[in-house]
């Protein structure tokens, strides 16, 4: 279980909303010298360690470029507060996590940021300052919140949209309990089929690392027959299936497919393999389809937050 978590905590925060985005400059161009940026940073600030120079902005300033690449600008409100604060817990987490209080950098936070100048070739000029400006009342309007569990920052995990149902966490993620999220269903690209050819589906499984168990290998005369599901977990993911004689996690077989979700059933289809993945993510935390579709419907961004991540508390730093 601790395994799969961690999978998909290194996964689930890239997860592409708005395409693969270099970045280059500041969110306001400003180029100042770290030094003298770190006299007049807020309270907790982000270390921008860039091959053009190394400089800090205070993390209220960054969070919106932080959101305008995990969740569609044209979402509610509410739920891009959600998000904010959810962004805003990641960062407070890796600080905790590095000892540092106040500040961080960001080649240690694993997170992507996007520019102004990409969001502006995004959106296009014209609509460019009210797409931000609706980031950053997100941002203002949850200054310093962020969510504890235990007097701790939790692992903030979310995904696009789950299976129907999140997944329970693990003894290292209490807080993670399998919550509904029917509408999830009704999200854009929510079913994904693939077909695989019997040798181009043994060579990816066959490019999996070995396993615990030393080294695995399929052949091409062991499929389809011998694809097992062995294990799901109470929302549905799989948790172990067997292929050949050798064994893998959900996560793996994913990842070497290429599905969007380690809810996938496997099938025989025209002497061909085809997967059939539900939702988009690991299915962890926070669904942003349903939380959208929660704050369409008049939530709050923390009652939004406190359905998927459960006995937690608010502080605002």
């Amino acid at each position: 279980m601790n395994r799969r978590i961690l999978w998909a905590a290194l996964t689930g925060l890239m997860v592409p909303y708005v395409g693969t985005l270099a970045w280059t400059g500041t969110i306001r161009g400003e180029e100042l010298h770290y030094e003298q940026q770190k006299e007049v940073s807020g309270k907790r600030r982000i270390l921008l360690d860039r091959s053009s120079g190394s400089y800090y902005m205070d993390i209220e300033e960054y969070l919106p470029g932080v959101i305008a690449r995990q969740m569609p600008v044209d979402y509610e409100p509410e739920a891009l507060k959600a998000q904010a604060i959810i962004a805003r817990t990641y960062i407070c987490r890796q600080m905790e996590a590095a000892g540092e209080m106040d500040e961080i950098a960001e080649s240690a936070l694993d997170m992507d940021y996007v520019e102004a100048d990409q969001l502006k070739s995004l959106w296009g000029t014209s609509r460019f300052p009210e797409y931000y400006r609706k980031l950053e009342d997100a941002v203002k309007a949850t200054s310093g919140i962020v969510m504890t569990y235990e007097n701790r920052c939790i692992d903030p995990m979310f995904c696009r949209a789950t299976a129907g149902m999140t997944r329970k966490g693990d003894f290292t993620h209490p807080y993670l309990e399998n919550v509904d999220c029917p509408g999830d269903v009704e999200a854009e690209g929510y079913m994904q089929i693939a077909t695989f050819s019997k040798d181009e589906f043994v060579s990816r499984i066959n490019g999996i690392p070995e396993g615990e168990t030393g080294a695995r290998s399929v052949d091409a005369s062991q499929i389809p027959d011998s694809i097992q599901i062995v294990s799901r977990d109470t929302a549905g993911y799989v948790d172990q299936i067997q292929i050949g004689n050798a064994g893998y996690s959900g996560e793996e077989v994913q990842y070497a497919l290429g599905l969007q979700s380690a809810c996938f059933t496997m099938e025989s289809y025209e002497d061909q393999i085809r997967a059939v993945a539900k939702g988009i993510g690991h299915g962890y935390g926070l669904s942003q389809a349903a939380a959208n579709e929660k704050a369409k419907a008049g939530w709050k961004a923390e009652d939004i937050l406190s359905y998927f991540y459960k006995n937690i508390t608010y502080i605002s730093e």
